[in-house]
């Protein structure tokens, strides 16, 4: 009979095995093996997610409301970045198992996948809503979500299908962690740039109003310009 050492039975025996071994006075006794090994890099990569995920996210929400000079929207834009990731992972589960018919995915997969997706994620929709900004400045927020997503929405889409087609390219690896990573990113960069900043953060913002740009003054009173007021570009520093 074979028996696969990365399931959950097989870690269990691990635990169980070190238990023992580490309460025989004296015995500095190692659990080693295939076993122990991928139970190991489990936990590690656990460790690492837990932790630079978090510190990830808060980097970001930082960078977000010194660039947009605000906290909702920033907010806003954090929570859509980790919606598609977590849709990303359901799907990607689903191929894996289903369709790939994977046993397992690599135990740093998860951690990759955040890194690239909430990176170029929330790349794309700084570019979408700091020209939001700059269009609110001169129409209001309403107006300038929809002229800000005019603006960029060719550029953004055109940059994620290629950017998406060249990660695809991994899937013709034969070690299955590049196949699995390949797929992740490539999906969830295409579900990022069609549905979550073309259709989502656009309707969520514009369901919200003005009230996305609090604390700033555009929170209050996002009416447009007069011609003799400075232009956008000045105001969007000074303000």
């Amino acid at each position: 009979m074979n028996y696969r050492y990365d399931t959950p039975q097989a870690a269990k025996v691990v635990q169980d095995i070190r238990t023992a071994v580490h309460a025989v006075p004296g015995a500095d006794a190692i659990v080693g093996g295939q076993a122990a090994i991928q139970y190991d890099t489990k936990k590690a990569s656990e460790h690492d997610r837990d932790l630079i995920i978090p510190i990830v996210l808060g980097v970001i929400l930082v960078v977000l409301a010194i660039v947009l000079r605000a906290i909702v929207v920033p907010i806003l834009l954090i929570l859509t970045v980790v919606l598609s990731f977590a849709a990303t992972l359901g799907v990607s589960a689903f191929v894996f198992n289903h369709i790939f018919g994977f046993d397992n995915a690599d135990p740093a997969f998860a951690l990759f996948a955040f890194v690239f997706l909430v990176a170029l994620g929330i790349d794309y929709n700084i570019f979408l809503m700091t020209r939001v900004r700059e269009e609110t400045l001169k129409f209001g927020t309403r107006e300038g979500i929809v002229r800000g997503l005019a603006v960029t929405g060719g550029v953004i889409t055109s940059a994620g299908l290629v950017l998406a087609a060249t990660f695809a390219v991994l899937g013709c690896c034969r070690w299955c962690s590049w196949l699995e990573l390949g797929f992740a990113v490539a999906f969830g960069v295409l579900l990022d740039t069609i549905v979550v900043r073309s259709i989502l953060v656009p309707a969520l913002s514009y369901d919200i109003g003005k009230p996305i740009w609090w604390p700033s003054r555009l929170a209050k009173d996002d009416s447009p310009r007069s011609p003799s007021e400075p232009p956008s570009s000045f105001v969007s520093v000074a303000e």
